[in-house]
């Protein structure tokens, strides 16, 4: 149990980095959106070790061998629209740019959803080659951790969006790259 809480945490690091900075850049973000954000994050942690789990017989070397280019691709992609979005608007369209949907939508909660836990169908192909492991706990484990430190990174970039506001979301994209680019380097670097 120690090792899928301690797998859980690993795993949910950077859906609640990506959940702080998303809040830091996100103008008019309120709790109830770190539980949104919380759900969306928390349900693709616990779904893909399991997708992994069942993919592992025979597809696992296809998926480890480019998962993390679609990690580090979909956040880059994001983090450089959040970025390029910091240089069009001052500070008065920030504020003005305060709608619920803005920048939370749907999809682009989906994207980053994906993104952060790409690393979680990577781990579920490793616990298919665990005879002990199981693998309905340690989904709900990294689903219920994921929803927790998800929703804790948005309400603290909340806290943190009061007080930088004019270039939170420079700053949100810039996170969002350096996550992409810190999935992308540890796996390539884990290949040689």
């Amino acid at each position: 149990m120690l090792y899928i809480l301690l797998m859980a945490v690993s795993l949910a690091l950077d859906a609640f980095a990506v959940s702080t900075s998303t809040a830091i850049a996100t103008p008019g973000f309120r709790k109830r959106d770190a539980l949104k954000m919380g759900i969306w994050f928390g349900c693709f942690q616990a779904a893909m070790p399991l997708a992994g789990w069942l993919l592992a017989t025979g597809l696992s070397q296809y998926i480890v061998a480019f998962d993390h280019f679609i990690a580090f691709g979909l956040l880059a992609f994001i983090g450089g629209k959040m970025v390029w979005g910091s240089f069009e608007k001052d500070c008065d369209q920030c504020a003005e740019a305060q709608s619920d949907a803005c920048d939370l939508s749907p999809r682009r909660l989906c994207l980053l959803a994906i993104a952060t836990s790409i690393d979680a169908m990577a781990a579920g192909v490793s616990m298919a080659f665990m005879p002990d492991m199981n693998i309905a706990l340690a989904c709900a484990v990294i689903g219920i951790v994921a929803f927790g430190l998800s929703a804790a990174g948005g309400i603290l970039g909340k806290g943190l969006g009061c007080l930088f506001q004019k270039r939170a979301e420079l700053v949100g994209g810039l996170v969002l790259i350096a996550i992409g680019t810190k999935i992308l380097v540890e796996h390539l670097c884990a290949g040689t």
